[in-house]
């Protein structure tokens, strides 16, 4: 059945598009009613409101929401989360070689648009549209709208990064977009009865090897706790949240969450929050914190207080493989990066962005970027197949 088929008719030059400062002002009804085909939770309303009214996501954070809402007839039939942006952290599809080139050829790269989920590597659609509604003729409207405000405002770029593949072939589609791949390491339960059946499965040096890393790392002296609903405290939070800054400090140098973000998700989400905490003794000393999807387990954040080896690994990834196996979950993305995944059972897949570089000179250096870099990223991907921790019968 094509896409017009038993879909409603709508008049397109009744439709009218609105940038939006706040999701607020879209409301969680008119913005959940479009993320039937959504498949991460990261695109719900109360997600991205949690962002926003905890302050995370602001003007003085270098995040300024311009949501947009397609309405027909006063109704909304269509969204998109959309960020003006003063700068390219928390995003995970890097541009900073562009904005530098830009810079130095006496250009401002910033601010820029950004369309996704704010500190979030994880594909999904991101012009969202209600399911009686035609997606083709609506999503160019969404795209000829981005178009129209870099124009119209000065602004270098737009960016629709981790994109559901299926959109974003229609997106670029449009000459006006450039596609960009890039590779995350998904683990996948092939219906694996218990971890130690996925275990089997591997390598015999691989095997070991991860035996003799959830050995070191939960011995008699740590215990694991999975926490979930309403089994998840403030106090935990608390915890968690010292153990998040620490390592954050220690890696990045800031944290992009505060903690009235994960008491707001906490009191909006509960039911899809996995926290997964470590205790020396009385005390905690790190955790994990995932989000559960239909059938995905999202690994998020990560953080600990004392040192012990191997523990992000078991907190991160074995404790998580265990609970998508427990649970029936058929899927864990464990975030960007990592190539130390492979080794433990995650394999290669294929992220989607798609790129409108408002200078048409600019354009054509970044066309040829990313014909080298499309290259890379498939040489990278077929290695990453081929160091696979999977018995050669597998």
């Amino acid at each position: 059945m094509s896409d017009t088929q038993g879909k409603r008719q709508i008049d397109i030059s009744s439709a009218k598009i609105e940038v939006q400062r706040s999701i607020e002002n879209i409301g969680m009804h008119n913005w959940n009613r479009c993320i039937t085909q959504s498949v991460s939770p990261f695109i719900d309303y109360r997600f991205l409101h949690a962002l926003e009214n905890s302050g995370c996501v602001m003007n003085t954070t270098g995040w300024q929401p311009m949501h947009l809402e397609l309405r027909v007839s006063n109704r909304t039939v269509g969204v998109m989360p959309m960020y003006l942006k003063a700068h390219s952290m928390g995003e995970f599809v890097f541009d900073y070689q562009w904005a530098g080139a830009w810079e130095n050829a006496g250009g401002n790269y910033y601010p820029k648009l950004q369309v996704c989920v704010p500190f979030t590597p994880v594909a999904d659609k991101r012009i969202l549209l209600a399911e009686e509604y035609r997606k083709q003729e609506l999503e160019s409207l969404f795209t000829k709208t981005i178009v129209e405000i870099v124009e119209q405002n000065a602004l270098s770029s737009a960016h629709l990064t981790f994109l559901d593949r299926t959109q974003c072939n229609r997106v670029c589609a449009s000459t006006q977009f450039l596609k960009r791949t890039d590779t995350q390491l998904h683990w996948q339960n092939r219906g694996y009865s218990s971890f130690n059946d996925f275990l089997s499965n591997l390598s015999t040096k691989k095997r070991k090897n991860i035996r003799r890393e959830r050995k070191l790392a939960v011995n008699e002296a740590l215990t694991v706790e999975w926490l979930t609903g309403s089994d998840v405290l403030e106090s935990h939070w608390d915890v968690f949240y010292q153990c998040y800054l620490d390592t954050s400090a220690r890696k990045w140098g800031r944290p992009y969450l505060n903690r009235r973000f994960f008491s707001l998700i906490c009191e909006m989400m509960q039911e899809q929050i996995l926290l997964i905490l470590a205790k020396s003794s009385k005390n905690y000393v790190a955790g994990s914190l995932h989000f559960i999807g239909q059938d995905v387990l999202f690994g998020r954040n990560w953080g600990c207080i004392e040192h012990h080896p191997f523990l992000h690994f078991e907190l991160c990834y074995y404790q998580a493989i265990e609970y998508a196996i427990h649970h029936g979950l058929k899927t864990i993305q464990g975030g960007a990066q990592g190539n130390y995944k492979i080794s433990r059972g995650y394999e290669p897949v294929t992220t989607y962005s798609a790129h409108y570089i408002s200078n048409q000179n600019f354009r054509q250096a970044i066309i040829s970027f990313l014909e080298d870099e499309e290259e890379y990223v498939r040489l990278d991907h077929d290695f990453l197949v081929q160091s696979l921790p999977f018995k050669q019968d597998y």
